[in-house]
């Protein structure tokens, strides 16, 4: 990890990074544009130009993690793009690089379709968060209600302190503070329901990406073990390659893995030194219980998100009215 224990401050390099130093920057990355394309940081630029004052920051980010699902995407397109043009090189090889090249570039097309469905979760993960900009856009009429009430009291104490209007806004003014006490209290309230389903449902993704990567990775090892990298001298020939029945049961023992691999059976478990590992990942009878309220929380989610999808055109336009995409 490159940052400290907060992101804001920078950290000197760990003992691990000085023996084994980073390697180069690969040089596919840009550099004339920075590290955003033009369009998207255009997209995040005018995000945070539009909108409540008090949702901009958050619109911004909702941007920003539109703009990684579209690097996402990209990806996910261009690796399983690679992993046929892998079986077409291969092809035209000796029949040993051939045949695991062939099953090379299935595993590969399957990181490609893991890569695809993450990028589905990712959506209701940004979805979730995306509520509760729209909470705070719906709150900041409240604020700037009452700061204009406030405002204009002052200003007649000012002008005219003997003004009958004082008592009616200093009325009005109690009336706006207890409505936005109300609406301040909702978003308190939304905000930490929401941040903390938000990211519970994008770890659990993540953890399963990662670890289903993980197994296609020791499959694919398990496939170069077929290849027979010995050095030959010229004219000697190669025994006769016979793993084609072997390749295809490692592909069909990594098929089997990832269709049965569920989250209670995944192997990296955090080390905490504030509590145990089976207070993150319980392993005791608690858990049927707090699969069953994730679950609801699951469903709910789930319903929020169909009614979020029906209004997020809307409120991009008014956003953007020159826009026709959704947000």
């Amino acid at each position: 990890m490159h940052r400290t224990y907060s992101l804001r401050n920078s950290r000197a390099p760990t003992a691990s990074q000085l023996q084994s130093p980073a390697p180069p920057p690969s040089t596919t990355k840009k550099h004339y544009f920075g590290k955003s394309g033009i369009a998207s940081s255009l997209r995040i630029n005018t995000a945070g130009s539009f909108g409540p004052e008090l949702a901009k920051k958050l619109a911004q980010y909702v941007k920003m993690e539109k703009n990684v699902m579209r690097a996402l995407e990209l990806a996910a397109n261009e690796r399983r793009a690679v992993a046929k043009q892998l079986s077409v090189w291969g092809e035209e090889n000796d029949d040993d690089v051939s045949d695991i090249t062939d099953k090379l570039g299935v595993l590969i097309y399957e990181l490609g379709e893991l890569d695809d469905l993450f990028i589905d979760r990712y959506d209701q993960y940004r979805l979730t968060i995306k509520s509760v900009r729209n909470i705070e856009a719906s709150v900041q009429p409240s604020r700037d209600r009452k700061a204009k009430i406030t405002d204009k009291i002052a200003y007649l104490k000012y002008k005219d302190p003997q003004s009958p209007k004082i008592m009616i806004l200093e009325q009005e003014l109690v009336r706006a503070e207890a409505e936005s006490l109300v609406a301040e209290a909702q978003l308190s309230n939304i905000t930490r329901e929401k941040l903390k389903l938000a990211f519970n449902y994008q770890f659990d993704s993540i953890r399963e990406h990662a670890e289903k990567m993980a197994l296609i990775a020791g499959y694919g090892k398990a496939l170069l073990e077929l290849l027979d990298d010995a050095p030959v001298t010229p004219g000697e020939t190669r025994p006769a390659y016979d793993g084609y029945e072997t390749s295809k049961q490692i592909i069909i023992d990594a098929e089997n893995a990832l269709r049965n691999w569920t989250l209670d059976s995944a192997a990296v478990k955090p080390t905490l030194s504030i509590r145990q590992v089976d207070d993150v990942y319980d392993t005791s009878d608690e858990e049927a219980l707090e699969n069953e309220e994730y679950q609801k929380h699951r469903e709910d989610l789930d319903k929020e998100l169909n009614g979020l999808a029906e209004t997020e055109e809307n409120f991009t336009q008014e956003e953007h009215p020159e826009e026709k995409a959704t947000a």
